[in-house]
């Protein structure tokens, strides 16, 4: 009687435990596709840069941990800058690299880069973190990667100086990506209390690179000054909510899984703007989000099944003497 109690108590853990991971997931990727299409109208209608949209957003993030910190929703913990240093400089860099790239590359080619950053993280969870990945879950990520290139990928023109910039971007994206997570284990911090330091800390290293690559935006009327102040605030408080929810995600998760919900995010772009705006979706596109889907949910069958969570027990990787460390 007590091991079937037992048993029912482990089975109501797994469910909420899925529950809640399901939950902050779809909280990132419906944040994330809100603020692309926010980030989208400022860019065009609000005269603002990159870098300096992206610099609004960390401080808007830090007021919303100051706000939280308030509420005590967490302590704030106590750790040198310079530890949280390396984290912000790598968020700069993506940040920095990823524009260049789409300015000196072609589309195509911007894709395809950004599409290496799933083995690429990978790669370094594996080598440097000890992250262990069965070979069914690397097989799972060859359609994910081969979907996401032929839906996105069209015009690929490689130059020496465009492919330095694009793999500079890859290599900061991954290693922030991942460190997000590792560093959160490595000083034993929550979500919030590790962004409660790199969120002000990016912004402050964002300042310079604005001050020297871009410039302040002027308005000929008020309508304009007042449209592109309520645009940005809308912007700062979804990028509160997208910050939060990456570092939780792949704390709870992975840096891989992250990046796998990543494509996720760019599928349902293509297919609401479909649905919603009518944009064409020819044959190519159409095969490669399937593709996609197929990897991303053969992946998430695979590491569901290795840490015994399926619903249906008979379908699960039952042993006692492997323990893996990420989802």
């Amino acid at each position: 009687m007590a091991s079937t109690s037992s048993r029912q108590r482990s089975a109501s853990s797994v469910l909420q435990e899925q529950i809640r991971v399901v939950t902050g997931c779809a909280t990132n990727i419906l944040a994330s596709i809100g603020i692309i299409f926010l980030n989208k109208y400022i860019f065009k209608n609000c005269h603002i840069k990159t870098m300096t949209l992206t610099a609004i957003q960390m401080l808007f993030t830090s007021i919303g941990l100051l706000i939280c910190l308030q509420f005590k929703t967490f302590t704030r913990k106590i750790i040198p800058i310079q530890k949280v240093l390396p984290l912000s400089v790598t968020f700069c860099a993506f940040v920095v690299f990823t524009n260049m790239s789409l300015e000196y590359n072609t589309i195509g080619t911007y894709q395809l880069f950004k599409v290496l950053t799933t083995p690429v993280v990978a790669l370094i969870s594996w080598y440097h973190y000890n992250t262990k990945y069965s070979q069914l879950v690397i097989l799972s990520l060859v359609p994910v990667v081969i979907g996401v290139c032929t839906h996105s990928v069209n015009d690929i023109q490689l130059t020496i100086f465009g492919t330095i910039i694009a793999s500079l971007g890859v290599v900061s994206a991954s290693i922030y990506q991942v460190w997000v997570g590792e560093k959160q284990k490595e000083f034993d911090m929550s979500p919030q209390q590790l962004l409660f330091y790199q969120a002000p800390l990016s912004a402050i290293l964002l300042v310079p690179l604005i001050l020297i690559s871009e410039k302040i935006p002027t308005y000929t009327t008020n309508e304009e000054q007042r449209d592109a102040i309520m645009a940005v605030l809308a912007s700062g408080i979804v990028a509160f909510v997208v910050n939060l929810s990456v570092y939780w995600v792949i704390r709870n998760t992975s840096a891989l899984t992250y990046n796998m919900i990543g494509h996720m995010k760019t599928i349902s772009i293509l297919v609401g703007g479909f649905v919603l705006f009518k944009d064409t979706l020819n044959i190519k596109q159409f095969f490669g989000i399937m593709l996609t889907l197929f990897g991303l949910f053969t992946y998430t069958f695979i590491r569901m099944r290795e840490l015994n969570q399926l619903p249906c027990k008979s379908w699960n990787y039952i042993t006692s003497t492997t323990t893996l460390s990420s989802v």
